[in-house]
């Protein structure tokens, strides 16, 4: 009998492994709906449904591998990244789905919501007050109008796979929707700067730096208390934390 891995759990769903099926079980019926909708209609390579019973969702697994996981090396060639840059192209620039997703807050809003949070985090010793100021100012720029596409919506690195230079499956759709394109491109390369020319070239047009830079800070300063809260290290090498230190 195939072993049963835990891919993620905390208090709102869980993601298990069964030989080459994932079963998601969520608290929140609606992101199973968002999920299924938007694979539909997204003109990327996705997970096949393999059967659905609320809460939980079957999906096959897909073929290839991860270029890595925040915190992690990366792997792949340049060509794969640049693979994953023209998949993203492709996704935003189809047609929109009706849904406003992640990546598509109201501006006002979000501004907010990430002062609110920036100012809980000095209030409660979780980042110091120089390094949050800083991350702040950074930030600024995501809060901007932006002409709406077909994002993810939560597009980290361990949720696209490839082979070789070719994009195998996108997966974890539950916050796609219309959004800033920009977002997704800032969340896919989190953490692993280096690899951005290489995404850009793949997605074949010019982008706003100032903006995937702004869009690393702010994503960052928003998690980093939820991150601890459900069990996540957001201080380990590498990720959230280093990422807010790497503008300073």
């Amino acid at each position: 009998m195939d072993e049963v891995e835990v891919v993620v759990a905390h208090s709102e769903r869980a993601t298990l492994r069964v030989g080459d099926v994932f079963l998601k079980v969520d608290a929140d019926q609606s992101r199973i709906d968002v999920e299924v909708e938007v694979m539909s209609l997204a003109p990327v390579p996705t997970p096949e449904v393999l059967w659905r019973k609320p809460p939980v969702l079957a999906l096959a697994a897909v073929p290839g591998t991860t270029l890595g996981r925040l915190g992690g090396p990366s792997t792949g060639s340049p060509a794969a990244w640049g693979a994953a840059g023209a998949a993203l192209r492709k996704l935003h620039d189809a047609p929109l789905p009706a849904r406003i997703g992640g990546a598509g807050r109201n501006i006002v809003a979000l501004t907010a919501e990430l002062d609110d949070e920036c100012e809980r985090l000095v209030a409660n010793g979780v980042l110091p007050a120089d390094l949050v100021t800083r991350n702040r100012q950074v930030a600024e720029a995501a809060l901007r109008p932006w002409t709406p596409a077909f994002t993810h919506g939560d597009l980290q690195i361990a949720h696209v796979f490839v082979d070789g230079g070719e994009v195998t499956g996108i997966i974890d759709w539950s916050e796609a929707g219309q959004g800033d394109a920009l977002y997704d491109l800032a969340t896919f390369t989190l953490g692993h700067e280096e690899h951005l020319d290489d995404v850009i070239a793949g997605y074949g047009t010019d982008v706003d730096l100032d903006v995937i830079q702004a869009w690393w800070s702010l994503r960052s300063l928003l998690i980093v208390r939820w991150l601890t809260e459900h069990g996540f290290d957001p201080f380990a090498p590498g990720c959230e934390v280093d990422v807010l230190r790497s503008r300073m």
